[in-house]
């Protein structure tokens, strides 16, 4: 019985809160007093909430790396025809993804032989820019665009290429080439020689030389950036 008495103390104790004093001798004080238990409790929370979300939830900066922003990137101007369907909303979200990936740029991009290749233009923030009148809004009611390529070769030379279907049924290409000048270590320019068209079996020239300057922003085994002086965004990927 005595162990049984113990054990039912034990168990009391531990399930509640209350502290008890004993005595021999009659008093006017109460023989048990309970602690406020749940007020000291919410008190003791409040303030250990505070320490645990302080230590819990520094202040980092976190920063997304550039494969993920590269695959923002691409995903927000997939299938959107060099951008020309895209809204003036997402003509900004692509620029901002760019701007932040443009800090993980190499330093001298115009150095570096990465820059070199053959690379898809999949985006343009002006879509006249890569193709000139043929990427128009008259020109894209005659003129459906296939692809546009840039193919830079060593040490200075560059070729762009339009392919485009005319009218519906007939397949063409719009080519430029020019010399490639570095002017610093982000910045090119290249002046073309005038555009030759091929259609079906005709090849021709006309127009005249023009004249483009290019800053790198980034470059890398996947992707190259450009802005040229204008402020056209241009996003190219390299072709396999």
């Amino acid at each position: 019985m005595a162990a049984a008495a113990s054990s039912l103390t034990i168990a009391s104790s531990l399930s509640e809160p209350r502290t008890q004093i004993h005595s021999s001798k009659r008093s006017n004080l109460p023989l048990q007093y309970s602690i406020p238990y749940k007020a000291v409790t919410r008190s003791r929370t409040r303030r250990l909430g505070l320490v645990v979300s302080s230590v819990s939830a520094p202040n980092v900066e976190l920063r997304t790396g550039p494969d993920d922003l590269i695959s923002t990137l691409l995903s927000k101007v997939a299938n959107s025809d060099g951008g020309v369907t895209l809204s003036p909303e997402q003509h900004k979200e692509v620029a901002q993804v760019a701007g932040e990936l443009q800090k993980y740029c190499v330093k001298e991009p115009v150095k570096n032989p990465l820059i070199f290749g053959d690379w898809e233009v999949v985006y343009c923030s002006r879509p006249t820019s890569p193709g000139g009148g043929y990427r128009s809004v008259i020109g894209r009611l005659f003129f459906k665009t296939k692809e546009m390529v840039q193919a830079i070769d060593a040490p200075d030379i560059v070729r762009n290429k339009v392919s485009i279907n005319a009218f519906g049924f007939l397949d063409g290409d719009v080519s430029l080439t020019g010399k490639l000048k570095a002017l610093d270590s982000e910045w090119v320019q290249v002046i073309f020689e005038p555009p030759e068209i091929k259609v079906g079996s005709l090849e021709f020239k006309y127009g005249f030389e023009s004249e483009v300057k290019l800053r790198i922003t980034y470059v890398d085994e996947k992707l190259r950036l450009g802005l040229g002086s204008k402020g056209s965004l241009f996003v190219f990927r390299r072709r396999q």
